[in-house]
């Protein structure tokens, strides 16, 4: 049996205990953090002392791996695995993708060393900056960082297909106002493998299959969705209209209608979620939201369909939705081709 209970605590001080209990746990988390960035600090001055001295004068590719080897040998004797070669390694290449102190001193209070380990091999800096900022602004644990890398999620979010500048400014916006802009929140494609659909389908059974799955939906939605209702009726005179989903964003401080079609996008889908945001701006939204967003989930869609229309320049967002993944390279050939068109649009445009 346990101490309390043997002494169970008076009514009167369960507050007291409480709030006692809250403060220790506080100070154990700031002591957790406080750990992890001298830790984090360390390896980055381990990497970077290494570095410099591999890449002193007349220094060769041998003499280079022939002191890591010994050095790794030696720390490990007096400091354990901590300091074997492989984190001796992924420490020098801590130091040299990140050059600037300054910069350390920012990653390092948002990310834990194995949330580091997983950002370092990414070499373009704007990317890895996305992962950085959308970690520490989301609280993604080591395993959900990994996951968001492995499933290509920058290339998926829409601020991938932005110019360079854009994308720096919407990024400094969320470090330092937290300011969340749409392009950070919505992708294309979303995938939607985990709903087990075979390959016939209706969109009542896709609808329904989101629901049951709605924690993982919301995960690859993003963590600031909250679900609102499922066939929210609308009337309009005599006629009823129901929107599929829908949620609210928290940052975004606004509505979210969600509409799903099982085909490829059609034009005429626009009017009919121009319609579902007036009635919901009309009559839902309240004082201090922003206008509400629509998303259109669809199998496919033609890009030029979706230039013409000009919806990048309004409030609906159009997307693919994969329920079966293909292969990895595959699909990284298909995002990287996507934001080479964007790109060169950009620059027809100037």
């Amino acid at each position: 049996m346990s101490a309390k209970d043997f002494y169970p605590a008076p009514q009167p001080i369960k507050p007291l205990y409480n709030e006692v209990k809250e403060l220790i746990e506080q100070s154990r988390q700031q002591v957790a953090v406080a750990v992890n960035s001298a830790m984090s600090m360390l390896y980055w001055q381990i990497g970077k002392r290494i570095n410099d001295e591999v890449a002193g004068k007349d220094r060769t590719e041998l003499y280079g791996k022939e002191i890591v080897s010994t050095l790794w040998r030696q720390l490990s004797v007096d400091y354990g695995a901590a300091f074997s070669e492989k984190n001796l390694r992924r420490m020098m290449q801590f130091a040299k993708v990140f050059p600037d102190q300054e910069i350390v001193v920012s990653v390092i209070r948002q990310l834990s060393w194995t949330h580091i380990i997983a950002i370092i091999p990414i070499e373009d800096s704007i990317k890895r900056a996305f992962y950085i900022e959308m970690c520490a602004h989301e609280r993604w644990s080591v395993r959900t960082f990994r996951e968001r890398i492995n499933s290509m999620l920058y290339e998926r979010t829409a601020i991938s297909k932005k110019p360079e500048l854009t994308i720096q400014n919407d990024l400094n916006q969320l470090q330092k106002e937290k300011q969340l802009s749409p392009d950070l929140v919505f992708k294309d494609p979303y995938l939607l493998d985990f709903l087990g659909l075979s390959d016939t389908y209706s969109e009542k059974d896709l609808e329904s299959a989101i629901l049951v799955e709605l924690q993982r939906f919301i995960i690859e939605l993003g963590s600031d969705f909250a679900f609102m209702a499922r066939q929210k009726r609308i009337t309009i005179g005599h006629d009823d209209y129901y929107i599929d989903l829908l949620f609210y964003h928290r940052r975004l401080k606004c509505l979210v209608a969600i509409d799903l079609k099982l085909g490829k996008f059609e034009a005429g889908y626009k009017g009919q979620m121009e319609l579902y945001l007036r009635w919901l701006e009309k009559y839902e939204t309240i004082e201090g939201e922003n206008k509400p967003i629509g998303l259109i989930l669809c199998a496919s869609k033609n890009e030029e369909h979706i230039e013409l229309l000009q919806l990048n320049q309004s409030n609906i967002k159009v997307a693919e939705y994969l329920t079966q993944l293909p292969s990895m390279k595959l699909l990284e050939e298909k995002l990287h081709k996507a934001i080479e068109i964007a790109k060169s649009k950009q620059i027809a445009d100037e």
